[in-house]
């Protein structure tokens, strides 16, 4: 096992669980957890908050977006998007490489859960 991670309310039970774990493993206490599979975590008193903003500007980079304006809304209101039309086609693989992004993004931001499932919808022949 290369990482550990674990949580208690009761203090002195997660002390003691330490202890018990650096006895039979060769374990070092690394404190409160910073990073997890690429999300910042920040833990305080109020809460427990998780960004991912590094990796969202390498996916804008990635993928040649950087330089694009930031919108509120990651959708169009009232856009009516369809399988049909053969105008504009692209690289499916290109297309999936982007969604499966997006996808990794919805881990911290659930309000792009809709807009990212609804263009998952067409991964066959994007257009």
């Amino acid at each position: 096992m290369d990482d550990l991670i674990f949580t208690r309310d009761d203090e002195q039970m997660m002390l003691e669980f330490k202890k018990s774990m650096i006895k039979v493993f060769n374990m070092t206490d690394l404190g409160k957890m910073r990073f997890f599979l690429g999300i910042k975590v920040l833990q305080q008193a109020n809460g427990i908050y998780t960004c991912q903003q590094k990796y969202a500007l390498e996916v804008l980079k990635r993928f040649g977006m950087e330089e694009n304006n930031a919108v509120m809304n990651p959708m169009v209101p009232g856009f009516k998007a369809g399988k049909t039309g053969e105008d504009n086609k692209i690289d499916e693989t290109y297309y999936k490489q982007i969604v499966g992004s997006l996808m990794y993004i919805t881990a911290t931001r659930p309000d792009m859960m809709f807009v990212v499932s609804f263009i998952s919808r067409f991964m066959v022949r994007p257009t």
